[in-house]
């Protein structure tokens, strides 16, 4: 434990400018606070005391502002920089290297069962803000621009940006033009989106008027 503490203490160090000393990262630092809780609650949720685990995790959001479920499993070296917001749903699986900044989510779409949380690949960086929803992966030593809304899988090596997501860069190398001035309005996306919906639905409702006076 001892080992790992002082791993947890350098991958800070080598990854945070602004660290001065190991005392402060270990008292003040809230992501090393909330890993650490991390393991112990997922101690206990393999070990299926589950009500014990939740209580340690919920524990740990009212002191970091970081909600990790006890039941994610998360690789070495993880680090959360800031953290505050951060949300990290139960069947998430991270893997070794892996930055986080705050406000970051690895949720689900609120439409799968079993398996609804990403997993993350080794050496991957998420930005400030960025959320990846779903059971899908994210390659090995990708990343994830601030504020990215990602909702299919990124291969390794890629840097994805925008909302929807979209993979602009796969091993240092440009593949998609990004246009600052053009893109397209997700406002505009998702209202057209619900306008397609809201018709289907109509019709849907209009179709069974039809069999209700049918059968009258």
């Amino acid at each position: 434990m001892f080992e790992q503490l002082k791993e947890d203490i350098a991958t800070v160090r080598d990854r945070d400018p602004a660290a001065k000393s190991n005392a402060e990262i270990l008292l003040l630092y809230p992501g090393l606070k909330a890993i650490r809780m991390h393991r112990k609650a997922h101690w206990f949720w393999t070990h299926n005391h589950k009500f014990i685990a939740r209580a340690i995790s919920q524990r740990a959001v009212r002191k970091t502002g970081i909600e990790i479920h006890p039941a994610a499993k998360i690789g070495k070296r993880f680090f959360i920089d800031h953290g505050t917001g951060v949300v990290i749903g139960e069947t998430a699986e991270i893997g070794d290297d892996v930055t986080l900044y705050q406000g970051v989510t690895l949720g689900g779409t609120g439409k799968d069962v079993g398996k609804r949380h990403p997993t993350i690949g080794n050496g991957v960086m998420i930005g400030a803000g960025a959320k990846v929803l779903g059971p899908f992966k994210v390659g090995d030593n990708s990343n994830i621009a601030a504020g990215a809304v990602v909702l299919d899988e990124i291969p390794e090596n890629c840097t994805a940006v925008g909302v929807p997501a979209r993979i602009v860069k796969q091993y240092g190398k440009r593949v998609d033009k990004l246009d600052h001035i053009h893109i397209p309005d997700p406002v505009s996306q998702e209202l057209c989106k619900m306008s397609v919906k809201i018709d289907k639905l109509q019709k849907e409702l209009e179709e069974e008027r039809k069999k209700h006076n049918e059968d009258i």
